[in-house]
């Protein structure tokens, strides 16, 4: 496109005149695509509440999020406590910086997994009244019958999605940034190659068949959305996310409670047009999105009778335009507070903006909203209306640590006698090292768990740095290690990996909090926050007080409020989350002095680990030139 580049303003609706009104597409994906599964028999994990059979029927909210291994559903009843759940298996293929995933295999694993939390929940079809979707930011590429598209390099067909972690496109997204496009202001100033675009210019670049073939281009979990409802409409969350989109385009057009579907009047087409994307645009942005919606909006007609059918539930029961995972667990937690806090900030709307969320899963999210926008370098955001609506959002995270602990634990040499034995105990391996790092406590007369690490130093950054540093280029490091390879160098180990991780979480919330944020309580949620270790360390290191929720599937929770939203049990999203959200322990940092100090000092090795890493780089650098 050519001309003046638009001026963007969050004040200001950003109608483009030429555009005239279009029909949705409406059509339900053929049933041909997803008629076989690729994978092998699913194995189920399952949990449900025990319960009797209940003599009236009830009302069931249904929450599934698509994770990276695995599918998950989960029931909840009027008040948000979970009914039953269950999960389901995935396909994953990783050759190197590609990691890849098949939509129809993912939607096999769906069914099947909200068939077994129906049974194990003893809830009925009809009990269910809303169904909301969350899943992880991976982008899908299906052709117009809504079959796959391969974006491989193996051009196999089923693998049609390329998963959020990849980094693939680290290239192209130093490409799109050296642009400087003012949309990049929303985003940290800076494309990450998790993002859409990058990975949209990588199969452009190099699957040019594949990049013709495709008709839709959908975030994982608007793909799910449409799959159920056969309506294309996308998700202000992941849009403004992950793809550029300026959802403040709306902002004096519609408020959540007046929710329709809005014709998609923020993206930027000259953004496209530079970074070689320019046919996107085409057909008022057709293959990204023409229209967009809140979180929780109805979709369509509800379930098309086709996706009823292999979900075991009604045709036409709501369903409420996504989240990605992480956002529907801030959903799920934010307004989770002691019932006295509650109370007392019932009808605070500031009080939410002094909090944070720790969505701690394979990578960590944090989540904090603010009436402002607030513009923090290296941070994504803001993002208007992306989580709750009518706030802005600010999303720092962390790409690996979950999957840093794993790698972590699996890579050492003591590791199979640790599995070994948690297995014969029927534990977890984390709470083995947990107690194992108490008893080396009392062992070695330390004054307190953390000071078992003195002289060992992680640097997390082993996929990258997404905040406060934006350094996809950067590495992990250890610092410390001896020839030591026993089961408690193990333990002393994964514990200053905790460690490096939280320290990585306080970077962040100081910097959100060095431009404009006031952050000063934490919730978390996520399966790293079950580990009362990783918790306690950041708490801690953070110096906050961190709340866990009382249920602790908060991302199916947060899926499931969508659900309720979109079937109008609830006027708005916000309105849902203060009926459904519900607290449960809160963690306090230590008031032992000397454990702050300890840490303060670790914390400055921790930031000077980066530092020194740049410099080695650099001489690096200069010696190849």
């Amino acid at each position: 496109m050519s001309g003046i580049r638009r001026g963007w303003s969050d004040t200001t609706p950003l109608i483009r005149q030429q555009q005239q009104p279009h029909q949705k597409n409406r059509s339900a994906t053929s049933p041909s695509a997803h008629s076989h599964s690729i994978s092998s028999p699913l194995f189920l994990e399952m949990a449900a509440a025990i319960s009797s059979s209940p003599a009236t029927p009830r009302t069931a909210f249904l929450g599934v999020d698509v994770g990276t291994g695995s599918a998950r559903a989960g029931l909840f009843d009027e008040k948000g406590k979970l009914l039953g759940s269950a999960s389901s298996p995935i396909q994953i293929w990783k050759e190197g910086d590609c990691i890849e995933q098949s939509s129809t295999d993912i939607w096999h694993a769906i069914c099947s997994a909200v068939k077994s939390a129906c049974s194990l929940a003893k809830v009925e079809g009809e009990e269910v009244k809303g169904i909301g979707f969350a899943a992880t930011c991976s982008l899908v590429a299906v052709d117009a019958d809504g079959s796959p598209v391969t974006v491989s390099w193996s051009g196999d067909s089923r693998r049609n999605i390329i998963v959020w972690m990849d980094h693939r496109a680290v290239k192209q997204a130093e490409k799109i940034n050296s642009r400087n496009s003012p949309v990049l202001q929303y985003c940290g100033g800076s494309v990450s190659p998790e993002m859409q675009p990058p990975k949209l210019l990588w199969v452009k670049e190099n699957l040019q068949e594949s990049w013709s073939m495709v008709f839709r281009w959908m975030d994982l979990s608007d793909w799910l959305s449409y799959r159920a409802t056969g309506d294309d409409t996308r998700s202000l969350c992941t849009t403004v996310c992950k793809w550029t989109y300026l959802g403040h385009a709306h902002m004096q057009q519609m408020n959540e409670k007046d929710s329709r579907d809005m014709e998609a009047c923020g993206w930027d087409d000259d953004f496209w047009e530079e970074i070689g994307l320019g046919d996107l645009v085409e057909g008022h942005h057709a293959k990204i999105g023409r229209s967009v919606a809140f979180p929780g909006h109805g979709l369509g007609s509800g379930l098309t009778p086709t996706a009823a059918k292999e979900l075991g539930l009604l045709a036409g029961t709501p369903v409420g335009t996504s989240l990605i995972d992480a956002h529907a667990g801030g959903v799920g937690v934010m307004e989770s507070l002691p019932k006295t806090d509650c109370e007392a900030e019932e009808n605070d709307n500031e009080a939410i903006c002094h909090r944070m969320v720790l969505v701690c899963g394979t990578s960590t999210c944090h989540m904090a909203v603010s009436r402002d926008k607030l513009f923090i370098p290296g941070v994504w955001g803001p993002f208007w209306s992306a989580m709750i609506p009518e706030y802005w959002l600010t999303e720092g995270g962390q790409s690996a640590t979950g999957a840093l602990l794993d790698y972590i634990i699996e890579n050492h040499v003591a590791s199979p006698r640790l599995a070994n034995r948690a297995a014969s105990r029927n534990t977890s391996l984390f709470l083995l090292l947990n107690n194992m790092l108490e008893s080396m406590m009392s062992e070695m007369q330390c004054p307190f768990i953390a000071a078992l690490t003195e002289d060992i130093h992680v640097l997390p950054d082993f996929h990258g740095n997404r905040s406060p540093i934006a350094d996809p280029k950067a590495k992990g490091v250890v610092c410390g290690l001896t020839l030591d390879t026993s089961e408690k160098q193990l333990a002393r180990l994964y514990l200053a990996t905790i460690q490096g991780i939280a320290y990585g979480t306080r970077h962040i919330v100081e910097h959100c909090n060095a431009n404009g944020h006031k952050i000063d309580t934490l919730l978390a949620c996520g399966g790293l926050s079950k580990n009362a270790l990783f918790i306690q360390e950041h708490a801690d290191i953070i110096g906050c007080p961190i709340i866990l929720p009382r249920e602790s599937e908060s991302v199916l929770l947060g899926a499931a409020i969508l659900g309720a939203v979109a079937a109008k049990k609830y006027s708005c999203l916000s309105d849902a989350m203060k009926a459904l959200n519900a607290a449960g322990q809160v963690i306090h940092p230590s008031k032992d002095p000397r454990v702050k100090k300890y840490h303060d000092a670790k914390y400055q090795i921790f930031l000077e680990l980066y530092k020194q890493q740049l410099s080695q780089r650099s001489i690096m650098a200069q010696a190849l030139a």
